[in-house]
């Protein structure tokens, strides 16, 4: 897999029949990753994108910079004309995870074609987790900060 400073990407012509271009248009694995990642979130029953400890450095990164990175949790492949693209999730407990990972696909071909050119031949999801309400550390840090005696 391409990392996600490649510079490898499609060019990009006129739709004429006559196949010239007046240059190229090179779309970065950064660009397709973002757009996933985005569309990934979009989609409910999605908690989040990337494994534990992505997902860890990426909060520490989030809170530093006071940015999120949408491409976190995904990986992406592109060549000239196509992509393929993984994407590791977490999915909210009680939704049917077939269905959640149709809609994952579904989103993301659509953003990713629509908005590059670049024909989708392969979205790879690997559920990592399932999220339960009420066991994130933050709630737990929150209900554990206030005093339990005074």
């Amino acid at each position: 897999m391409a990392t996600n400073d490649s510079q490898i990407g499609t060019a990009l012509g006129p739709s004429g029949a006559t196949g010239e271009t007046r240059g190229t248009t090179v779309i970065a694995d950064t660009v397709v990753s973002t757009i996933a990642g985005i569309a990934v979130r979009e989609t409910e029953g999605i908690y989040s994108l990337g494994g534990g400890a992505s997902r860890a450095l990426g909060a520490v990164k989030d809170r530093v910079s006071r940015s999120s990175d949408p491409g976190r949790g995904v990986k992406v492949e592109v060549g000239e004309k196509q992509t393929a693209i993984d994407v590791d999730v977490v999915v909210e407990y009680g939704i049917e995870i077939l269905e959640a990972a149709r809609e994952v696909r579904s989103r993301v071909t659509d953003a990713v074609e629509t908005m590059t050119g670049l024909e989708v031949v392969e979205i790879n999801i690997k559920v990592l987790d399932v999220h339960v309400p009420g066991t994130d550390e933050e709630e737990a840090g929150s209900a554990s900060s206030t005093p339990r005696v005074q």
